[in-house]
């Protein structure tokens, strides 16, 4: 089964999927604070060595300490865009997932008006020794989400990094409606795209941050979709939970890491995605994906139109 967007293109049922795609996109209300991009993607590693090796040599990434985790490790893109790596727990079970952190202008602020949106369970508001300020809290279907409020105003791109702008995080949905309904519904994430393999499917479901150009990839699973539940396994979670980084041309980055001899063992591509996007895969030593794609489309899309703008380096 495929995993992700490289098929040749294929026209969707669009009208449909884009009615559908439309329902829930306004926030609750006013007053919510701004949520503004993607702030990093927590992962679980099985050996902290050869994930070091793979966020900070093959993709270049900065190294730092975790003032979450004092046994985790933060792989920087930029001063305020990262990789958190944590040490795998015995019961972590098949994802190696552990949360998806998103940039808010006002952690304290929005997480009082989560509170008041009748959201519960959410952690306090902690501050890093840099001035970070978060706290966590799950979406309907048990997803470990975090609110960032960054201490640093720089985003300039890591010296070394093979890209200095994270552009969107995946994970696995298999309930649309439940999750439009905290995204979209409550946040007021926005439509960005949305694509299938075969024309009565829908694989994937972008949808940009309220006030940013980031986006949120719901890689669907079970009915309605092209992965049965019954095959997503630990490789394939790897695939469907993953991260992008925006580069501004495939070729120059992907030139650069057979060149640097910067290869993770297992890669794919570059190859062009039903999005009308190039992009290429490498894969973390315990199968997480990380995904360059160039920042906007070179083809016509298949299924959908973009409905927002693209983000930019």
């Amino acid at each position: 089964m495929p995993s992700f967007r490289t098929l040749p293109l294929r026209r969707c049922a669009a009208l449909a999927l884009i009615a559908a795609t439309m329902i829930g996109a306004m926030p609750a209300g006013t007053g919510r604070p701004a949520i503004t991009g993607i702030s990093h993607l927590a992962v679980y590693a099985t050996d902290m060595a050869a994930s070091d090796h793979f966020y900070r040599v093959v993709l270049g990434a900065r190294k730092g300490p975790d003032p979450e985790d004092p046994a985790g490790i933060r792989y920087y893109f930029n001063p305020r865009q990262f990789v958190e790596v944590l040490p795998a727990p015995k019961d972590h079970g098949p994802s190696m997932l552990a949360h998806v952190g998103y940039t808010t202008a006002d952690a304290a602020g929005l997480r009082t008006w989560l509170v008041a949106h009748e959201v519960r369970d959410l952690t306090p508001v902690q501050r890093g020794p840099g001035g970070d300020q978060w706290f966590g809290g799950r979406d309907p279907e048990g997803n470990r989400v975090q609110f960032v409020q960054p201490g640093s105003s720089v985003t300039t791109a890591e010296k070394g990094a093979i890209s200095g702008r994270i552009i969107h995080v995946g994970h696995a949905v298999h309930d649309r409606a439940k999750q439009d309904g905290f995204y979209r519904t409550l946040l007021g994430f926005r439509p960005y795209w949305f694509g299938a393999f075969h024309e009565d499917k829908v694989d994937w479901v972008s949808q940009q941050l309220p006030d940013g150009r980031d986006w949120l990839e719901y890689m669907m699973v079970g009915e309605g979709s092209d992965v049965s539940l019954d095959k997503v396994d630990a490789r394939q979670l790897g695939v469907l939970n993953h991260l992008s980084l925006g580069v501004v041309n495939m070729q120059t980055a992907v030139t650069t890491l057979y060149r640097e001899n910067r290869l993770s063992p297992r890669h794919d591509g570059p190859q062009m995605g039903l999005d009308g996007k190039w992009q290429a895969n490498f894969y973390d030593p315990d199968g997480t994906r990380v995904e360059l794609m160039e920042y906007s489309a070179v083809m016509k899309p298949c299924c959908s139109p973009f409905t927002a703008k693209d983000p930019v380096p």
